[in-house]
């Protein structure tokens, strides 16, 4: 049983490097060096700072890099940072996860390639939801993308 796990792992990795998935990463964020971010009371992140980038989180190359450290918790790091988010006027936000996507090489992955998340975010009042690249694999500075507040 095994074995076949192990070969359907194989199969897949070869298939995603060879379809989709250059050898070279495009994510122009990754910072392993980046702080573990402080949890609050409520169990979120506590953000500071702000993104200058409009890139920031917006685009695939350029995901917000939250992190996890099994499978066992793998969208917990993400719950954590979309719940420490408000609105661009402190607004009470939801959000949805949409789909995975846009696989890319990392060595922290049993098949050699992550994917990133895609989440929606909505607020009451909001013109149309914004789309929120997060990628659970890889560690970087966690800031609050341009166009939302920190959760008061």
């Amino acid at each position: 049983m095994k074995n076949t796990i192990n070969l359907f792992y194989f199969v897949i990795l070869i298939s995603l490097f060879s379809s989709c998935v250059s050898t070279k990463s495009t994510l122009k964020n990754v910072d392993d060096n980046a702080p573990i971010p402080t949890l609050s009371k409520e169990n979120t992140f506590i953000l500071t700072e702000y993104s200058k980038d409009k890139k920031y989180g917006y685009d695939q190359d350029y995901p917000i890099n939250v992190f996890y450290k099994n499978t066992k918790d793998e969208n917990l790091n993400s719950q954590r940072f979309l719940n420490a988010l408000a609105g661009p006027k402190g607004e009470k936000i939801t959000f949805t996860k949409l789909e995975s996507c846009c696989p890319f090489p990392t060595k922290r992955s049993e098949m050699g390639a992550g994917f990133l998340d895609v989440y929606e975010l909505t607020w009451e009042g909001q013109p149309k939801p914004i789309i929120l690249y997060l990628n659970i694999y890889e560690r970087g500075q966690l800031l609050v993308p341009i166009g939302l507040s920190i959760k008061k």
